[in-house]
């Protein structure tokens, strides 16, 4: 019988592993000059389960190398591969399209953005909710070398001229509106000369790189339509394209992402065509879309983030995946409906989403049995939301991700078989051919295990630049090549990162630092709290004190008393809450994130607390 060698060599590799570790216990402290070789990686092919790492400091080391691919040349290779199953489908608008059909469009899209004067390099913002066009633009920008900005489909008037300006957008491509989001009035707005412009050839003085905006349902003056680009692309432009292939680098910029901006102009974090290859590559082995059959994601996340572009279109360029949109916006009956009508395998939400799915009324009613695993990521996962997922909604391999926008995003995932602790109550392990390491964030210095400190993350997924701002850019990535993410965190022997919050909404009471991520997942133990947040408010003798800004469930009554007294004698008691505040919403970035500072604005407001009071 013919060995099973991937296990074995797996199996030889943990001997191996733990065979150091005992050397590195027996070994004397003082013997050690540097990082013994013990702590220096951690092998990630599948789950640690030998503590290696004996100081925060973490590489995940693997036997699959990197991808060294552009964009265009991962999607041909899966069209070759399978190209009759559906790659996307979009249900609101009735769209599905198979391998084969989305390669023939957008090789014809790319021609037609080179007949309409775009080149290598050029900027093309696209602006709008999740339709196909998003798809369709994502990547016959990659191949036709234009690099795509993904704008936020909330932006207003200033935020969009902002971007547009900042990046030096060629083209945009829009829906005439969506919702109350009238797009192209906004445009005419900015640009007023577009209505006497022909199309192509715009001249605006505040867009002065702009010189095309691309219409998907109407035909308005001095804009194109979707169809007249469709149409540009000839042969003479379809042989230009295939030209053009040979001079496209993996390195080359391919998308730019605005940061949300919550405390100041948003930052344009530029990606390259090798960081979303391999993020959405490894993160796609991490939870298993190599081994798992046939893999349907119901995708509610928004493509303009990262998690929807590169977690969702990228994972299906790069592992043939099928991808589902159950609405342009996010919509949780749209959702919940999705996964049981088109019977999707994989489900992605912020956590946001998934308090949201948890609560729907009529969920009983539907068959989610096909829904075998998820990920949650995109901000802070209280532990007890994740074993609702589990236990209210079926999806025992539920994977908690970490990362950010300027790290492709992803840095740190757990793996569908994690225990409940790991699951619940980290963000997983190291990525593949990544490092990562805690910090003080005052002295730089790495701190012991299970300390907090900030994150700070090195490799293949860090982006290239913040585009047009240096100062930025080394402000947040070390001459050494460390990126900074601002959140702290700790980390174990076997890479299980923690997440304890930013270091910017650190509460300091009396001297006493306080995160306020622990004291939130506390209450969401409460039967009645349906979402917590805490932020520190002005306290004249303190400094600052612990504010709790409650969300019930629908049709509870809850007093500050009660939730104090849920606090008393199981959290330490400086990290009480001296005051509770019940609220119905909060203050939202434009990405969906919490703005704390405005909400800590708000809750002092309420109490009417003032500076120096």
């Amino acid at each position: 019988m013919i060995p099973n060698i991937a296990f074995c060599s797996r199996s030889l590799r943990n001997i191996c592993a733990f065979s150091r570790a005992v050397k590195v216990l027996r070994r004397p402290w003082t013997r050690q000059p540097g990082l013994c070789a013990a702590s220096r990686g951690i092998h990630v092919d599948s789950p640690p389960i030998v503590p290696s790492l004996i100081t925060s400091y973490a590489h995940g080391t693997s036997s699959t190398s990197l991808l060294h691919s552009t964009v265009g040349e991962t999607l041909l290779r899966t069209v070759e591969r399978w190209p009759d199953r559906e790659a996307v489908v979009f249900l609101q608008d009735g769209v599905r399209k198979t391998f084969a059909q989305l390669q023939q469009d957008v090789d014809q899209a790319a021609a037609g953005l080179l007949a309409l004067g775009l080149k290598k390099g050029d900027r093309l913002g696209m602006w709008g909710p999740n339709t196909y066009e998003w798809i369709l633009f994502q990547f016959a920008t990659a191949k036709a070398g234009i690099i795509l900005v993904s704008v936020n489909p909330a932006y207003q008037l200033q935020e969009v001229e902002f971007a547009l300006r900042k990046v030096g957008c060629k083209a945009i491509v829009c829906p005439s509106q969506f919702k109350t989001q009238k797009y192209c009035d906004m445009l005419r707005h900015i640009c007023p000369e577009i209505e006497s412009s022909s199309p192509g050839d715009i001249r605006s003085a505040r867009l002065p790189d702009l010189r095309s905006v691309i219409v998907l349902d109407s035909r308005q003056p001095g804009m194109f339509h979707l169809e007249d680009v469709m149409q540009a692309g000839s042969s003479q432009y379809i042989q230009q394209l295939q030209d053009l292939q040979n001079k496209l680098s993996f390195d080359d910029p391919v998308n730019i992402q605005f940061t949300s901006g919550t405390t100041g102009a948003p930052k344009g974090a530029t990606l390259s065509h090798h960081n979303i290859v391999n993020n959405a590559y490894f993160v796609g082995r991490r939870v298993g879309y190599t081994w798992r059959p046939h893999t349907r994601i119901c995708l509610p996340v928004p493509l303009y983030h990262c998690f929807g572009s590169v977690g969702g279109g990228m994972c299906m360029a790069v592992h043939g995946v099928s991808v589902i949109f159950p609405s342009p916006g996010y919509d949780g009956k749209a959702n919940i409906a999705a996964l049981e009508s088109e019977r999707c395998t994989f489900i992605y939400g912020t956590p946001t989403m998934y308090v949201d799915m948890v609560n729907q009324p009529d969920l009983p009613k539907h068959d989610l049995s096909s829904v075998e695993a998820g990920i949650m990521a995109g901000s802070p996962c209280p532990p007890e939301l994740v074993r609702k997922v589990i236990s209210v909604m079926g999806i025992k391999e539920i994977t908690i991700g970490y990362g950010t926008t300027e790290n492709s995003p992803v840095t740190f995932c757990g793996s569908p078989t994690d225990n409940m602790v790991r699951k619940s109550e980290t963000v997983g392990y190291i990525m593949d051919h990544l490092e990562a390491k805690i910090v003080n964030p005052t002295t730089g210095e790495l701190v012991p295990l299970g300390m907090m400190g900030e994150i700070m993350i090195r490799g293949y997924c860090v982006m290239l630049e913040y585009w047009g701002d240096k100062a930025k850019t080394e402000e947040t990535i070390t001459k050494e090549g460390w990126y900074k993410t601002g959140d702290i965190g700790s980390m174990d022997g076997y890479s299980y990162c923690r997440i304890d919050g930013r270091i910017k909404d650190m509460i300091i009471r009396g001297g006493e630092n306080i995160y306020p991520a622990e004291i939130e997942q506390f209450l969401h133990t409460h039967p009645k709290v349906k979402e917590a947040q805490v932020v520190g408010v002005e306290d004249a003798r303190m400094g600052e004190e612990v504010c709790a800004c409650i969300k019930l469930v629908d049709g509870q009554n809850c007093t500050a008393e009660e939730i104090k007294a849920f606090c008393k004698g199981q959290i330490a008691h400086f990290k009480i809450p001296r005051y509770v505040l019940f609220v119905t919403s909060y203050p939202l970035t434009i990405t969906g994130k919490i703005q704390k500072h405005k909400l800590r604005e708000e809750a002092e407001k309420q109490l009417g607390l003032k500076k120096g009071q």
